[in-house]
């Protein structure tokens, strides 16, 4: 789940559109990209793109926050076309993902999902209180709770600041902090840790460089918000033919030695840890 695509509810030719862009999980977003006046027409067009699901991406949906009297619709409109996931904006800690986490079991009972199916990714970083809760997903038991994703944008306005990169283009101190959190939370869960979107879409090179260093920090995919971002992303997060060699070679030496914990290979020492980042590096790559 490399490349996550937002496709705004309202457009059904965005939306036609985005399962072709090459992207692992297309959302279809309800919330910050659609007008008031627009939410119904929004779900449903959603609902009939959903149920349009045979092959393709993952199709999620991102909903209206539950600070809001939006979201209970949208659920209303959406669950019954079976949604890979939902992606819960501004959350403000594991407390809000147990209320959501209860709606969807009632749905999922009430129309005949097998009870887990619909994954749950909140969006946790979107206002200062919702960015001092993050260290607790860490240790949430919701076991539909699939991974965590961030973004600035609101952060930013909610905090003030002028800007979220400093002249080198590196994240400023308060995005840098949260992005560390978070990336520990993610794991610690054992789910997907899906690194925040790179706002300029016309900037190719830009987002190349964002994604690399995604990916070498540990993240294990990247929020897009323009197709042309996908191949970028995809890449990015590929592992390379060297590396994965290099993770089949030292799987096969701890297949050959069992038992052992630290073994020798071209001539460098390799451990245990070694062994399960390898084994993460192959099973990401399918």
């Amino acid at each position: 789940m490399r490349s996550w695509l937002f496709a705004p509810g309202d457009s059904a030719k965005k939306l036609a559109k985005a399962p072709s862009s090459g992207a692992d999980v297309v959302i279809a977003d309800l919330e910050d990209a659609v007008p008031l006046d627009a939410k119904d027409l929004a779900r449903a067009q959603a609902a009939e793109w959903l149920a349009d699901n045979e092959t393709g991406p993952a199709r999620w949906v991102r909903i209206n926050a539950l600070s809001t009297p939006f979201w209970r619709d949208d659920l209303t409109y959406i669950m019954q076309s079976r949604p890979a996931g939902i992606l819960l904006p501004k959350a403000s800690g594991p407390d809000e993902l147990a209320i959501l986490d209860a709606e969807i079991s009632a749905w999922e009972q009430r129309i005949g999902i097998p009870s887990g199916h619909t994954q749950i990714m909140p969006l946790v970083s979107e206002t200062p209180r919702a960015a001092l809760t993050i260290p607790a997903y860490g240790t949430t038991a919701i076991d539909r709770l699939t991974g965590l994703t961030w973004g600035s944008e609101d952060l930013m306005t909610s905090v003030g600041a002028s800007r979220k990169r400093d002249g080198s283009g590196q994240w400023t101190d308060l995005f840098r902090m949260i992005r560390a959190q978070l990336l520990l939370a993610a794991h610690a869960t054992g789910g997907w840790a899906i690194d925040a979107l790179y706002s300029d879409f016309r900037d190719p090179d830009g987002l190349a460089r964002s994604a690399a260093e995604a990916a070498a920090d540990g993240f294990t995919g990247m929020l897009a918000i323009h197709p042309a971002q996908v191949s970028v992303i995809n890449e990015a997060f590929q592992p390379s033919a060297e590396k994965l060699a290099q993770a089949r070679a030292i799987v096969a030496a701890f297949a050959a030695n069992p038992g052992a914990a630290v073994l020798q290979l071209d001539g460098r020492m390799i451990e245990t840890p070694h062994l399960k980042q390898a084994e993460n590096l192959l099973q990401m790559a399918g």
